[in-house]
């Protein structure tokens, strides 16, 4: 999570800066939008040019790559577009150097702005942001026993046939032997002794019983509790 954070933001920061590079001086004071992409192929030349013309476009192209793999957390699409702004920034260069015959940073001569520099810088950023970015998690899905498809009885239980050697007959996920008819619980079982209904009055403990015997075989005459005898 961390690591795609910082990824993202040198992602923005490259993209900023590779399309802010080109309104900035890149050579004796002329600015990068005002070279026309054909130049990039042709041969530098003075015509003028408009926005939407220039090499702004490109950059602009790989600012929106760059863009939509910081939103879909992609360090291929981060990737591909560091080397788009680099490689056009190398390619201008070639050109400005066959179309003055030398290259020069500062001396008192007309050189490099810092547009180039920023151009430059951006596509770097770009780069090191796909490196740091660690790019979407694996996504993982759960095991699940065949034929189990939710909870007992619910939808979606297992069919009537069972597949082929399901359920296993023995390990942790072994399946208990049905029962037949003769072990079956019978499905009505004859009501609680003091259920519903008629209630029978409960047995003396002391011995006495309203249906004139002992309950439960007990002798009339001792103390269930054991600590008295009552005698004929």
């Amino acid at each position: 999570m961390v690591r795609n954070v910082i990824g993202s933001a040198l992602a923005l920061a490259g993209a900023a800066s590779a399309v802010y590079s080109p309104f900035r001086a890149w050579y004796d004071g002329r600015r990068g939008s005002d070279y026309r992409v054909q130049d990039l192929f042709g041969g530098i030349t003075d015509a003028p040019t408009e926005v939407g013309a220039s090499i702004v476009l490109p950059y602009a192209f790989a600012a929106l790559v760059a863009l939509f793999g910081v939103m879909l957390r992609s360090r291929l699409l981060v990737a591909l577009a560091g080397p788009v702004v680099v490689g056009f920034t190398v390619l201008w260069m070639v050109r400005q150097g066959q179309a003055t015959g030398y290259l020069a940073v500062g001396g008192g001569l007309p050189g490099l702005g810092e547009g180039v520099a920023v151009a430059l810088g951006g596509g770097v950023l770009l780069l090191l942001a796909a490196v740091v970015m660690r790019g979407r998690a694996p996504r993982v899905v759960g095991f699940q026993e065949p034929g189990y498809d939710g909870p007992p009885g619910g939808a979606g239980w297992y069919p009537p046939e069972h597949p082929a050697g399901y359920p296993p007959a023995d390990g942790p996920h072994a399946w208990a032997p049905e029962l037949d008819d003769t072990q079956r619980l019978p499905t009505s079982a004859p009501p609680p002794a003091y259920g519903p209904g008629p209630r029978r009055p409960r047995p003396d403990p002391y011995g006495a019983d309203p249906y004139g015997a002992a309950p439960y075989g007990a002798d009339p005459g001792r103390d269930p509790f054991g600590d008295e005898w009552r005698g004929p």
